[in-house]
C-alpha cells in the first residue's frame, strides 16, 4: 500500500512539474529579452552580451568535465566558421570550478574559435539556473531568445536553431560592433 501511495505521489508530482512551466521569474521563453551580463574572457577582455546586439548569438553554458559538451564543441567550431560571416557569434560560458589556465588549455586543445567566458553562478541564475550542461540559448539579432536546448541534441537541431536566430532582424539600436569580428579566446 505504501508503495502504491508513493508511486502515485511521484507520478502526480512529475505531472505537475511538467505543466507548471518555467519557474524562473524572467520566464526565459521564446521572445524574451536575453538577460545582459558582463564576463571576463580567457584573454582578459570583458565581454558584454548587449555589445553583440545585431548579431545572432549561440550562448552555450558548458564545463570542461562535461562529456556531451565535448561532443558538440567541434560542431560549434564548424558553425562559427560557416555562419560567422552571416552574423553568428558563438559564445561559450565555462561553468565549472577549473582554473582559468585549465579552461584555456582545454579550449585550445579543442580548437575553439569563439570567445570563451569565465562563468559566474549569478549569470547562470539569470538564465534559469542552468540545471544541466550543456545548455544553449539562441539569441536573435534583436537580443531576444528564439530557442533553447538543454543537454546534447543532434547537430541538425542545433543548426536549425542557429538559422532561426540568424533569420531575425536587428532591433532599432543595433551597433557597428555587430559587423566587427569578435576577439578570439
Amino acid at each position: 500500500m505504501v508503495a502504491i501511495v508513493a508511486a502515485g505521489m511521484l507520478f502526480f508530482g512529475f505531472q505537475m512539474s511538467r505543466r507548471s512551466g518555467p519557474t524562473h521569474p524572467l520566464g526565459l521563453a521564446h521572445g524574451t529579452d536575453a538577460p545582459d551580463f558582463t564576463l571576463d574572457s580567457l584573454n582578459g577582455n570583458s565581454v558584454r552580451l548587449s555589445d553583440l546586439r545585431g548579431k545572432a548569438v549561440l550562448l552555450n553554458f558548458w564545463a570542461t568535465w562535461c562529456s556531451p559538451c565535448k561532443i558538440e564543441m567541434p560542431w560549434f567550431i564548424e558553425f562559427q566558421q560557416q555562419y560567422g560571416p552571416q552574423g553568428l557569434q558563438i559564445v561559450g560560458v565555462a561553468m565549472d570550478d577549473s582554473s582559468k589556465e585549465d579552461i584555456a588549455k582545454f579550449a585550445k586543445e579543442m580548437g575553439v574559435n569563439y570567445p570563451v567566458l569565465l562563468g559566474k553562478e549569478a549569470v547562470g541564475d539569470e538564465y534559469g539556473g542552468v540545471p544541466a550542461l550543456p545548455e544553449s540559448f539562441f539569441i536573435g539579432r534583436d537580443g531576444k531568445i528564439v530557442d533553447k536546448i538543454v543537454g546534447l541534441k543532434g547537430r541538425s537541431e542545433i543548426e536549425d536553431s542557429i538559422r532561426k536566430a540568424l533569420d531575425t532582424q536587428p532591433g532599432g539600436n543595433s551597433t557597428a560592433s555587430a559587423a566587427a569580428p569578435q576577439p578570439q579566446n
